[in-house]
């Protein structure tokens, strides 16, 4: 009778039942297969926060099988994700399937390889129940916030509204810096360039600092204009000339948090896509000419620290490829957080020797890219530090010091393989190479360049800096970071421009109760240290049900004064310039089921609507008007022609701004992610690619449904008669049997955390 073990994904399950033979059989839960029904709160709080698990609708199969595989197996091996969730999916598991507890044995690996699966397999340990407590304590507050809250947002605020515990604190920090940057008052500051010359062939530029008693700032046009004064008929002579070195460190591995800060930086992943992407590479990839293996260590962990084996073996990978001067003469070891959990590794590749470029037509695009960053941090983060070259020159010029600095890289160091990307915020100053100066060296005076400057508010959060904020407040966890952004903008608390996240109306409003009423649950320090909390309960040094008894007695009276107090808030309207055709008022935005749209502000008199467009770069090929950018009734987005229905140009390509060089019109690529190569849509055109050659799958014209306006403003979809006629009748008996499931299922999801 083969053992049985038990995984989460299909996909892990044929990885590592091929690792273990014929003696073992492998499944997968499919994840979750017990948790509390989503229909009422399930936690018992009078008898002491007893939560009230059930089977999830829609996994009866799975659990029938499991059961079926479980009576017919010797010993159950739990072989759940290796972190406190995945502690409590085993815990789950066990108790659903009615494992005995002389049959259960819980293993983990931080990388699906056969030395760490056999391994695992060979040395399991029990279930550790001070995690599956803190994961049962988590649940349950985020259920406790979530339901009791939303209730009362829906009939203060609006309908479908919902509160969780920790993204309120994220929402937190976004309203809070657009608050800054609402209340931010520009300060003047200046600044002067001197271009200097040394002869013919060497002028370089210099900035103002100071005096010979040290910094000066330059804070206003008088100021400036009397130092120009002094120094335009002064000899400009060299001061000082220092040279020296600089050494800049490899940055550590990549942990979870610092994973998706750096793929939005340099790939403009989002971090839910980056899990996604992450946990594929984690579970196993098939490599042309060998088995599927997993190509990184798992990639949910807080955690610096890196296995002997994985350290020796980028030494020895490194000295084979780069040589041994890239080396250090020790292995580099990162010291972690404080209050890093440390229980996995730094996410680094399980095998060194296994490059990207070796794999890369084995991998998806998105693999091949967030894999080539892991291989590289890791092969970085153990070589030797970049040098530079470093210069600094001061010129005295009537009492004034005037500077320039240059840097030169010596020896490349880690930079060969890999540099941590900046955030867009931060600027590194560029540095030309200086000629070689004596002290006392007349130079001449070329230009004088006063520039006037104005201080910036600080930048709005981008996933990245969110991310960080997040992790640099002790806010979530490593699995939590990317459910928390997501979370706040599918809830419409918060909108993408570009890459920047802005908090809406609806998101204000309700941060803006939530911090009059429950300043707790949205207070940066108090979640905290409730995380401490939870991780003190998975250390087994504080009982989970005191924990909740702690922070429910001031919730509920916070919630019981709530609904006195507060009287109903209306969300303040985004005004507009577009004018409503039927009754003249400027139109406000709102927010519906596919996102933001225009609506008149006198509904129900008026009810009146309209998409909202956004001007592109893109010239029109019919008849040379603006391309606008629209939603569909579908929220597809489309591109069509400003002087609809005049000119009727529509299409799914994108328009650039560069110009075709044969016909002069704009230049299209196709929608969707990655480079696409521009092309001509002028059908006239040489360079044109028609629409079946573009990629897309061909649609009719029912299928479309995409939107145009109409001469008097309203808006429709293109469909021919007939289609519409049969597309009503097959989708009206459906329309009707979903109607009343959807309103539910949308109703308990509102609730969620």
């Amino acid at each position: 009778m083969a053992d049985l073990v038990i995984v989460e994904s299909p996909a892990k399950a044929k990885t590592i039942e091929r690792y273990l033979g014929s003696g073992y059989k492998v499944v997968a839960s499919m994840g979750h297969l017990r948790d509390l029904p989503k229909s009422k709160l399930g936690v018992d709080i009078d008898a002491g926060f007893e939560p009230v698990y059930q089977p999830i609708r829609g996994k009866e199969e799975t659990i029938r099988k499991l059961k079926a595989a479980v009576d017919k197996s010797d010993k159950v091996y739990l072989a759940t994700d290796p972190d406190r969730e995945g502690e409590a999916i085993s815990w789950h598991l066990k108790e659903l399937l009615d494992i005995n507890d002389d049959k259960a044995y819980r293993v983990t690996f931080n990388e699906i390889t056969k030395n760490a699966v056999v391994e695992a397999i060979k040395n399991p340990r029990p279930l550790d129940l001070d995690l599956v407590d803190a994961q049962q304590a988590r649940r349950i507050l985020d259920r406790i916030v979530g339901y009791k809250l939303s209730p009362l947002l829906w009939r203060k605020i609006r309908r479908g509204l919902s509160a969780g515990r920790v993204q309120s604190v994220a929402m937190r920090l976004v309203v809070d810096r657009e608050n800054e940057i609402r209340s931010f008052v520009p300060k003047e500051y200046w600044s002067i360039e001197a271009d200097l010359c040394y002869d013919k062939e060497h002028s370089f530029t210099t900035k103002f600092v100071g005096d010979k008693n040290g910094k000066i700032d330059l804070e206003s046009e008088a100021q400036t204009q009397e130092i120009i004064d002094a120094v335009s008929d002064a000899e400009f002579l060299v001061h000082s000339v220092k040279d020296g070195q600089k050494r800049r460190k490899p940055s550590p591995p990549f942990i979870t948090s610092t994973l998706q800060q750096e793929a939005s930086r340099k790939l403009n992943m989002q971090s839910r896509r980056t899990m996604s992407v992450a946990q594929q590479l984690y579970e196993g990839i098939s490599l042309k000419g060998r088995e599927a293996v997993g190509l990184i260590t798992y990639m949910r962990t807080d955690s610096l620290r890196l296995s002997d084996e994985a350290v020796s073996a980028a030494r020895d990978f490194i000295t084979d490829r780069y040589g041994k001067e890239y080396l250090p003469k020790s292995p580099r070891k990162y010291k972690g957080r404080k209050n890093s959990q440390d229980a996995h590794e730094a996410i680094r590749p399980v095998d060194v020797t296994i490059t990207p470029e070796s794999i890369r037509d084995d991998l998806t695009p998105d693999q091949y890219k967030l894999y080539r960053i892991i291989w590289s941090r890791f092969v970085a983060c153990q070589m030797e530090n970049a040098v530079f070259d470093t210069q600094s020159i001061d010129i005295e010029a009537a009492g004034y010091i005037f500077r320039a600095n240059s840097q030169r890289l010596r020896f490349a160091g880690f930079i060969s393989v890999y540099e941590e990307g900046k955030d867009e915020d931060t600027e590194e100053e560029k540095t030309a190479i200086l000629p070689a100066l004596d002290v006392g060296t007349r130079l001449e005076l070329l230009e004088l360049n006063p520039r006037q400057h104005f201080t910036q508010p600080p930048p709005r959060y981008t996933d990245a800096s969110l991310i960080k904020a997040l992790e640099e407040n002790g806010i979530g966890r490593p699995s939590t970071y990317a459910p928390i952004i997501s979370t706040i903008q599918e809830r419409q608390y918060v909108r993408k421009v570009k890459k920047n996240i802005e908090p809406t109306p609806l998101g204000e409003v309700v941060t803006e109760l939530m911090k009059d009423q429950f300043s707790d649950i949205v207070d940066v320090s108090f979640t905290a240290r409730m995380e401490e909390s939870l991780d003190s309960v998975g250390m087994g040094e504080q009982d989970w049900k005191e924990l909740l008894e702690h922070f429910y007695k001031p919730f509920a009276e916070n919630l019981e004064r709530a609904e006195k107090d507060v009287e109903r808030i209306k969300i303040p309207v985004e005004e507009t310039d577009v004018i409503c055709e039927l009754c003249g008022s400027n139109m406000v935005i709102k927010t519906g089921r596919f996102g933001r749209f225009l609506a008149c502000p006198n509904y129900p008199e008026c009810k009146n609507t309209k998409s909202i467009t956004e001007p592109t770069p893109g010239i029109c090929p019919k008849c040379g008007g603006t391309i606008l950018k629209k939603k569909s009734k579908k929220n597809y987005t489309y591109y069509g022609c400003e002087k609809y229905p005049d000119c009727d140009f529509m299409t799914w390509d994108v328009p650039l701004e560069d110009n075709c060089p044969e016909c002069g019109n704009s230049m299209f690529k196709k929608s969707g992610r990655g480079m696409k190569k521009p092309f001509c849509i002028n059908p006239e055109c040489p360079n044109f690619l028609p629409e079946e050659a573009r990629g897309y799958k061909k649609k009719d014209a029912s299928d479309d449904g995409k939107d145009t306006e109409s001469s008097d403003g309203k808006e429709k979809t293109e469909v021919s008669g007939k289609a519409k006629s049969t597309k009503a009748k097959s989708t009206a008996k459906s329309k009707k049997a979903t109607k009343a499931k959807s309103s539910a299922k949308a109703k308990e999801a509102t609730k969620e955390e």
